[in-house]
């Protein structure tokens, strides 16, 4: 089970920090990413952490965005910095190794 949390509202240039919750599952097996999905969009990719802690990010969020990891938590987390209206949308979690399970997903809205 993967339980996110931290969305919310708030307004351009602020912050706001995710949290992914994990159970059921070895979570320091599993690489671990962020997605999420606007309004009428596909859902996209916008951060990945590995299972040694390397991350990747999406080039809208690069420098913006950082994605970390407590194994001892079975906790994955999404710090977004300057954030845009543009990032409005509901975020998911992510864990993927031989299998792939998904969270709930949180609402994450921006105004100008």
């Amino acid at each position: 089970q993967l339980q996110a949390s931290g969305g919310g509202s708030v307004q351009a240039g602020g912050s706001l920090r995710l949290s992914c919750e994990v159970s059921g599952i070895i979570f320091s097996s599993y690489a671990m990413s962020w997605y999420r999905q606007s309004s009428g969009k596909q859902r996209e990719l916008v951060a990945s952490i590995t299972r040694g802690g390397m991350s990747i990010y999406a080039d809208s969020v690069k420098g913006r965005f950082t994605v970390s990891r407590d194994n001892a938590k079975n906790t994955v987390y999404l710090q977004m910095g300057s954030l845009k209206p543009e990032d409005t949308a509901v975020y998911y979690c992510n864990a993927n190794q031989q299998f792939t399970y998904w969270g709930q997903g949180t609402q994450v809205t921006v105004s100008s």
